[in-house]
């Protein structure tokens, strides 16, 4: 990893309260009439993060980005971007750069003179302006395409150019709307690395929307999850993902099994749910904040189970359960069971081995995890 990125990683400003954000967005909302798209939103942005704002659509999170770019006006609230108030600062005057997920690269100018455009725009230099379109042609590795026109490109590349171009003004802050979004799954996936190493060998402070969760825990220093115009939960990738704070955060993000319940203990090392959907008692190893006998959710990831022939030796988190559907994809299977009392449960397996006596369609089995797999969730 680069030692910009590993930098900002290891020293994780977020958690460190005297750190000065490079961002600040302070209780800020944003109606259309009387539709209120982004609902007081507050939020710190680090500078040197690749931040990503993930949601669905109408969520909030483009007119959110809009905001930071100026292209739209705050109705209330506030944002300052490194100290500086941005209240009635036009999209030119920010420290800002944005890329759109069309790209909007000019059709008849050359890789080269696309890069160069804004540059020109801004008088600098013809000597400087060559010099800064052939450092941006080598960091996105586009230097044998520079005399092409944006046509004769792939997806991937006309990508490449639109961030290079973006980039190409050198600017504090770069805002990425669905940069990926254009491109088919294998592509979008090289494509995330390549821009985490852009990201990493620039420095610059990037903010990303998606809606795509992969796209979100492959590109973020941290992830801000948005529902109806509200940020419902920050944090790193491996924290969202791992303890999400509600029942939209964990079934948005990634697959879950839930189980609806109510607390039956509360002890120090351990809570229990009791649930219908489930024989035994569905357990977790810490105390939660709450009091017996109220409604919670009980979830727990699909790769967190295990499947079975024989009963396992624990009383706790396990089901009899039988196998309606199986999903082979190569590296992983994907089991579809169903409980006794009707609930459907999924369960993925990493296929380690070419095994003839694999789990399959009609078997009963059982089902178990861990009680550090589960989380209990009071929203």
């Amino acid at each position: 990893m680069d030692q910009k990125l590993s930098s900002i990683c290891a020293e994780k400003p977020w958690n460190d309260p005297a750190a000065e954000p490079f961002i600040r967005i302070k209780d800020v909302t944003k109606t259309f009439g009387d539709f209120k798209a982004v609902d007081g939103v507050t939020l710190d942005i680090f500078r040197g993060e690749l931040f990503c704002l993930l949601g669905g659509s109408g969520c909030g999170k483009s007119t959110l980005l809009r905001m930071l770019s100026g292209f739209e006006t705050v109705t209330g609230g506030a944002i300052e971007i490194d100290g500086q108030d941005m209240a009635g600062v036009p999209p030119y005057e920010r420290p800002v750069n944005m890329m759109f997920q069309s790209y909007a690269l000019f059709p008849h100018m050359t890789v080269a003179n696309n890069i160069a455009y804004g540059l020109k725009r801004d008088g600098m230099a013809k000597s400087e302006i060559k010099k800064r379109v052939e450092e941006m042609l080598t960091l996105v590795q586009l230097q044998v395409f520079a005399k092409r026109k944006p046509h004769q490109l792939s997806g991937g590349q006309r990508q490449r150019v639109a961030l290079a171009r973006a980039l190409a003004k050198n600017p504090k802050l770069l805002l990425l709307d669905e940069p990926l979004g254009a491109l088919d799954k294998k592509l979008r996936e090289e494509t995330q690395f390549e821009l985490v190493r852009i990201q990493e060998e620039l420095g610059v402070t990037f903010v990303v929307v998606t809606h795509d969760q992969e796209e979100a825990m492959t590109l973020a220093t941290r992830i801000g999850v948005m529902d109806r115009g509200r940020i419902v939960q920050v944090g790193e990738p491996r924290d969202i993902y791992e303890f999400p704070q509600s029942r939209f955060v964990a079934d948005f993000l990634g697959s879950v099994n839930l189980f609806e319940g109510v607390v039956s203990r509360d002890e120090e090392n351990e809570t229990a749910v009791r649930s219908p959907d489930v024989e035994t008692e569905l357990t977790i190893s810490h105390a939660i904040s709450c009091v017996l006998n109220q409604k919670v959710a009980y979830a727990v990831r699909p790769e967190k189970v295990r499947l079975t022939r024989e009963k396992p030796a624990q009383d706790t988190n396990v089901c009899r359960v039988t196998v309606e559907d199986i999903a082979y994809l190569g590296g992983m299977s994907v089991y579809l069971l169903k409980l006794p009392t009707g609930k459907t449960m999924r369960v993925t397996s990493p296929n380690r081995d070419r095994h003839e006596d694999a789990i399959t369609w009609d078997e009963e089995v059982y089902a178990s995890w861990n009680a550090a797999s589960g989380v209990v969730l009071v929203s």
